[in-house]
């Protein structure tokens, strides 16, 4: 994984475990439901633009290289295969 990539990650994964903290305090104190949600909501986004940045720091490196060594039917496979993930948690079609 690149440097910067990395940092910001970890940056990112700070915040997310700080923000479950904070999650669980609320229901261990018993916070109205709708205000927990909307904390679970943001979390949710966090992690998906932690996953937005973690897949292009791949796209850009590990991709690009393991073409470049020959493996691009392996990479392409994995690509693949975390498509259909996302599809299937989102809900949408396999294709």
């Amino acid at each position: 994984m690149d440097p910067q990539v990395r940092a910001e990650a970890i940056r990112r994964l700070n915040y997310i475990e700080g923000h479950i903290a904070g999650i669980r305090r609320m229901v261990e104190e018993d916070k109205y439901c709708v205000d927990v949600l909307r904390q679970t909501l943001a979390v949710r986004r966090a992690i998906e633009r932690l996953e937005s940045l973690v897949l292009a720091g791949h796209l850009r490196t590990c991709v690009v290289d393991g073409i470049r060594a020959g493996d691009a039917d392996r990479i392409t496979g994995e690509l693949i295969e975390i498509f259909n993930l996302n599809i299937r948690r989102t809900g949408g079609d396999e294709g």
